[in-house]
């Protein structure tokens, strides 16, 4: 009984230090923003969970437990479902609850949407029709390929969305008017590299305690008999949380460009790093390595894309289509307990 006590609290330390490093990387990231602009602090805040997240897969799949060759589709496929339709169907409900209709240019979220369709059908789509290997897997070489694919299409992003058309992912000026923002004096460097550091900081709590918590999480999963996915979902669900609140937080303040830029760009980060990474990895250390998702999953990317182009087809959007983004992510989460 004693140990059992002992262990709830433990879970309870974890979990409230878990959202005062969420909170603090919100803060900080949000700071950073301010001080170098759209669209390269939102993008600074995607790369930086990314980069751990990628991190925090590797870590896992080099120690060759039982489902460790599962993890990183289950991640990717887990961010994708709940970026596209838990958070940024989110934002367009609550900001449509407080704005009626949120404004957003058509041109940078069209083209995140694309290279993202792109992405996902590479990486979670191919291995299910290949027929080199055996099962939903690429052979070594089409692996590699899928890393290098990946690896150019969110480098190209990257340059689109930073050098070439920077313009097409600033918040519109009218956007800015109706929501009354009011611009501060912008931090100083000393203060966005304190930031920085504390940014880089609370972003490692993040994961580090989201994974301390995964046994307990894992140790749940199991007692109610729900499938071992629901563990990656649970995991990613934590790791994405400050982008979330950062996102939300944005939708709320009628700047929804905000919330599409940090929303598709960490998906964009989390398939163009994560499976360079992972491929690496896999051909390197010869671990077996299965991205293919099934069915199921197919079905759900295929509403996932085509609700998302119809909600960004005319750059505004109201809390009805934030209701249709959450309904599919709740689906999403029912079959994903209830197979």
């Amino acid at each position: 009984m004693s140990s059992l006590l002992n262990q709830t609290w433990a879970i309870a330390l974890l979990s409230a230090l878990l959202i005062g490093s969420v909170l603090m990387a919100v803060h900080q990231a949000e700071v950073i923003a301010h001080k170098v602009g759209e669209p390269f602090g939102t993008l600074i805040l995607a790369l930086c969970v990314t980069i751990i997240e990628v991190a925090l897969i590797v870590s896992m799949m080099i120690t060759g437990s039982a489902g460790s060759e599962l993890i990183a589709r289950d991640a990717v496929f887990a961010v994708i479902m709940i970026v596209i339709n838990g958070v940024i169907g989110l934002c367009i409900f609550m900001g449509g609850l407080r704005h009626k209709e949120l404004s957003f240019r058509i041109e940078g979220s069209n083209t995140a949407l694309a290279v993202l369709a792109a992405l996902a059908i590479f990486s979670l789509v191919m291995p299910v029709v290949t027929t080199s290997s055996p099962g939903p897997t690429f052979n070594n070489s089409q692996l590699a390929f899928a890393g290098i694919a990946s690896l150019a299409l969110y480098g190209a992003f990257v340059f689109f969305q930073t050098v070439s058309h920077r313009s097409y992912f600033l918040p519109l000026q009218a956007t800015q008017k109706m929501a009354g923002v009011t611009h501060a004096p912008h931090p100083s460097n000393l203060k966005a590299i304190v930031s920085g550091i504390l940014l880089i900081v609370a972003l490692v709590l993040v994961v580090g305690l989201a994974k301390a918590l995964s046994p307990a999480i894992e140790a749940g999963v199991m007692a109610i008999g729900a499938p071992k996915a629901v563990v990656g979902i649970a995991i990613a669900t934590l790791v994405l949380l400050p982008e979330g609140l950062a996102a939300v937080k944005a939708a709320r303040a009628n700047q929804l460009q905000s919330s599409l830029n940090l929303s598709l760009g960490s998906a964009l980060a989390s398939i163009g790093l994560t499976i360079p990474a992972v491929a690496i990895i896999s051909i390197w250390f010869n671990l077996p390595i299965s991205l293919g998702i099934n069915s199921v999953g197919i079905i759900f990317l295929f509403l996932t894309f085509l609700v998302s182009v119809l909600t960004l087809a005319i750059g505004r959007t109201t809390l009805m289509q934030g209701v249709v983004h959450l309904i599919i992510f709740f689906e999403y989460l029912f079959l994903s307990l209830v197979p």
